[in-house]
């Protein structure tokens, strides 16, 4: 037979399971929820990381002025004072090689009469017990570096910098809201007048967590605590945190994400339980994921459910005792306790007992269950927030694989006995796709602490050794204006006949007397020979508000049959292309002025007059050297039977860049060329070009100023990178000046500092590549993407990354340091020649005020994203008296060429019209 009373016993049972359950149900977080939080989560720290949202972010996102985790080179004594409630510790921290760390510390008391006394009886206190500390470890006579944790509500502005915003944990000491912490310690460790220390750095616990497991695993970037209170650190990008200034590297983020939902945001999950327990907090409506989340609420939650049961009769007995009624009752060590698989029912019965109650054994069970379903909430919450952690650090890096490690601390993480595996299960489901590891820290506070003091030590020194080694490549405003003289001394030397045949700035005459004054008409051929490629033009100038220039260009290659053989075959060669682009064009019959732009060392006797001096870039043909290379094309003309050629100029490169800008504007009198190699052009008075006869009307003079400092005029300034790649260079002692602004040797002066860096270790652990160690492995193009403000530290890390490097973040970013320091120098120094060009056209021509235009070409100026900026802010502190427009050039080797000659044309029909 059944038993009825059995029935209703069970049936009774039952529903008391049921309603406990349906209590309980609101603590059950769905995957919707959670992935709700953090959201919410991510888009809080984006807004906490900008200067002025449009809707207040609750978390703070405090930048701590830690840039860099530890790399496991850290070594050395530290001292840490940690200071956060009625006790404090000093501690004595070792760190030495394979992350051994040794420490002595000693806790000392602060009296109550200290804690409500005044700020200066506190710091006091601190440092005198401080020196008792230093002279019982027979440490008084060094001065240690000092990491300061100081656990109450600040705001840092920098690492050694940190005003208390308010007291709290009981202390009331006046003077000190408001006021550097740092500096306070500081001026009680001076008053005590018997010892020193290096106060370095003030630390946040949670930032002391991250670097204490740093200092195992160099890749932890997050700090993770969750204890009494719980709270987030991590390493933001630069250029996302709005309140500090800088876009390079990296800078650790207090989140306070405690706050999370203290604008309403979490009200949806909040129970009626958390709700009463925020309005009987000290802090009501404050710290809201915290109240979720941290220990320090989780037993009262666990106490107010276990109320709310009793008064419904659905545990002991509907009983309650004075004891259970007690708000802080039932600790959070109580939930860790009851949550054991094996001795938790029986610590249930001892805790609920100790609160004057009678728990039969189903009592028990369901407390268990309620402490399950509160801890569970707490875990599966901060596996919301760390999965926007991880999702925000996968943005930053753009890797979606990234492997992320957590440094983690706090009570209920390391004592709960099943806290830690919910939290990693739940964190799966939420961030399916990350790598995440956790370590447990040891002593943040402590040794951590330690450990970003050694990281900022070891920040210094390295700071120190980059600062002598780039150095010399700082030049003062001083020096820029003592190698501007020296460029006119020397320019001066090159116009003097007297002196021209010693000169380094050769100053040579290009017969091109006239720069374009916009009334140039005609069809001109030009042709470009500079390398195993050479272009044929055809170029049409019109009126300039009509078609303007027109061109048709093709581009023949050069065999190396043809650049090795002899001159006869060469030029021919070259004949032959012209009449094929001639019939191409529909040009045969058409007796066109041609201009040639011929890149090889030439001396220029007249507009169409050149004397080879020597093949370069690869060419050998035989019969060339010593012959004008004009002459040597006719004669392929007249043997090709080309009689529809006429050459009329032999153009520089620099030159054809100042004439396709002067066609734009007819202020245009200089050209530059800052590329491969460097060159100046400019319209000199006729009357100081003392090589040739006549003192009316202007020159061109083509400068050749890349052997400027030839004669050792630099050397004060030239640094041992400089030295170095010289004597590698094919052309020792040769073309200094051009060395240090060039494409052709920046990059290679680059390569050699990091190999330096690498040697100290400073740089890629101090591991140095094959490939780097080639020459010329570097280009200059190198730099230009490394400086460019759109590429980000993971493409420059991929560029080092093909060198055969393992870079960190600081490594990518000290290596754009380097690129910036050796370009900024070549531009200040480009900007010194152009400065002594300008001001000694405005001598010429006895002018306050020089208004003159600059026609520019070369891959370095236009391709670089800072050198023309340096360039030209440069020009306008060095020559402030004259008014200097920078213009680029459009195909100077081949337009330029066709408006030389159309120039030419133009003052020979007008000489013959006047005769």
């Amino acid at each position: 037979m059944v038993n009825p009373r059995g029935d209703e016993t069970h049936d009774n049972h039952q529903v008391k399971c049921n309603q406990i359950e349906c209590c309980l149900q609101p603590f059950h977080l769905s995957q919707v929820q959670l992935l709700s939080v953090r959201d919410l989560m991510l888009a809080n720290m984006e807004r906490g990381l900008m200067k002025t949202p449009q809707k207040p972010s609750t978390l703070k996102m405090l930048p701590t002025y830690v840039r860099s985790t530890p790399d496991g080179t850290e070594r050395g004594d530290f001292l840490v004072l940690d200071l956060g409630g009625a006790q404090f510790r000093i501690l004595h921290v070792e760190l030495k090689d394979s992350a051994k760390v040794e420490m002595e510390s000693q806790v000392y008391a602060i009296p109550d009469e200290v804690m409500h006394g005044t700020g200066q009886q506190l710091f006091d206190h601190v440092a005198e017990c401080l020196g008792r500390f230093l002279r019982q470890q027979k440490l008084h006579q060094k001065v240690l570096p000092l990491g300061f944790t100081f656990s109450f509500p600040c705001v840092q502005s920098q690492l050694d910098k940190s005003v208390l915003i308010s007291w709290t944990k009981g202390f009331h000491c006046s003077d000190v809201e408001g006021k550097d912490v740092v500096h306070l310690l500081r001026e009680a460790i001076c008053r005590q007048g018997d010892y020193e220390v290096d106060v370095i750095a003030i630390v946040n616990d949670t930032v002391g967590a991250m670097m204490s497991c740093g200092y195992q695993d160099h890749s932890c970037e997050v700090g993770f605590i969750v204890g009494t209170g719980t709270n987030l650190c991590y390493m933001e990008e630069m250029g996302n945190v709005e309140s500090v200034e800088g876009d390079e590297g990296k800078m650790c983020i207090n989140t306070e994400w405690g706050a999370l939902g203290d604008d309403g945001e979490l009200s949806s999950i909040q129970t009626e339980i958390d709700k009463q327990l925020d309005q009987n907090s000290l802090v009501s409506g404050k710290q809201c994921f915290d109240k979720l989340v941290s220990g320090m609420y989780m037993g009262e939650i666990v106490r107010l459910i276990l109320v709310k049961l009793a008064n419904q009769g659905l545990l002991f007995d509907g009983t309650t005792t004075q004891a259970l009624l007690s708000k802080g009752c039932f600790e959070t060590k109580h939930v860790s306790a009851i949550e054991d698989d094996h001795s938790g029912l029986s610590s249930a019965r001892k805790i609920l007992s100790v609160l004057g109650l009678n728990p039969s054994e189903q009592d028990c069970v369901n407390v268990q269950q309620v402490c399950s379903a509160v801890s569970t909430r707490s875990a599966n919450l901060c596996a919301a927030g760390l999965a926007a952690v991880a999702a925000r650090l996968q943005c930053n890096s753009q890797d979606p694989n990234r492997k992320i490690t957590i440094g983690v601390d706090g009570s209920v993480y390391k004592q709960h006995p099943k806290f830690s595996q919910r939290l990693h299960s739940a964190l799966q489901h939420l961030a399916p796709k990350c790598q995440i590891n956790f370590l447990i820290s040891e002593d943040g506070s402590g040794k951590g602490t330690a450990i970003v003091t050694a990281v900022a030590k070891r920040l210094a020194a390295q700071r120190h050794q980059i600062d002598e080694i780039l150095a010399p490549f700082q030049l003062s405003q001083a020096k820029l204006e003592e190698v501007q003289s020296r460029m006119r001394t020397e320019m001066a030397i090159g116009l003097c006949k007297d002196t021209h045949a010693s000169a380094t700035v050769k100053m040579l005459p290009t017969y091109v007397r006239s720069t374009p004054d916009g009334t140039e008409r005609g069809d001109f051929i030009a042709l470009d020979l500079g390398g195993t490629n050479f272009r044929v033009l055809y170029v049409h100038i019109g009126r300039r508000e009509d078609v303007g220039v027109q061109i048709v260009s093709k581009t023949y290659s050069l065999p190396q049959e043809i650049i090795q053989g002899t001159g006869v075959k060469l030029f021919d060669h070259i004949i032959d292309c012209i009449s094929e682009f001639q019939s191409e064009n529909n040009l045969r019959g058409r007796r066109l002025p041609l201009g040639f732009t011929f890149s090889f060392p030439c001396k220029q006797t007249n507009l169409d007059q050149g004397i080879l001096m020597t093949w370069t870039k690869g060419f050998s043909a035989s019969g060339c050297v010593g012959k004008d290379v004009v002459m040597l094309l006719r004669e392929a003309a007249v043997r090709k039977k080309n009689n529809d050629l006429i050459v009329v100029a032999l153009v520089n490169d620099t030159v054809g860049t100042m004439m396709t800008c002067g066609y734009s504007d007819p202020a245009c009198e200089i050209g530059l060329i800052v590329g491969t190699g460097t060159n100046a052009c400019y319209m000199e008075e006729l009357r100081n070009v003392e090589l040739l006869d006549g003192d009316e009307g202007k020159m061109c003079v083509n400068m050749e100023w890349g052997a400027f400092g030839d004669n050792n005029c630099l050397e004060d300034i030239a640094t041992s990178f400089d030295r170095d790649v010289d004597k590698f260079s094919i052309n020792p002692g040769k073309q200094r000046y051009e060395k240090m602004i060039s494409g052709m040797y920046l990059g290679e002066i680059v390569r050699q500092i990091l190999i330096i860096l690498t040697q100290r270790k400073i740089l890629f652990g101090g591991n140095i590549s094959e490939r780097l160690k080639t020459r010329d492995i570097f280009p200059t193009r190198f730099l230009s993407l490394i400086e460019s403000d759109t590429l980000g530290l993971v493409q420059v890390r991929s560029i080092l990354t093909d060198l055969g490097l393992r870079s960190t973040c600081d490594d990518t970013m000290l290596v754009k340091e380097v690129c910036t320091v050796v370009s900024r120098r070549a531009a200040q120094l480009c900007a010194a020649g152009i400065a002594a060009v300008v001001e000694k056209m405005r001598e010429n021509r006895g002018l306050e005020q020089l208004k003159v235009t600059v026609g520019v070409d070369g891959t370095l100026y236009k391709l670089h994203p800072h050198f023309a900026g340096v360039v030209h802010e440069t020009v306008k502190v060095l020559a402030p008296r004259c008014d200097v427009t920078f213009l680029q050039s459009d195909d100077g080797s081949g337009k330029g060429a066709a408006l030389i000659t159309a120039v030419a044309c133009r003052i020979a029909g007008a000489e013959a019209r006047a005769a």
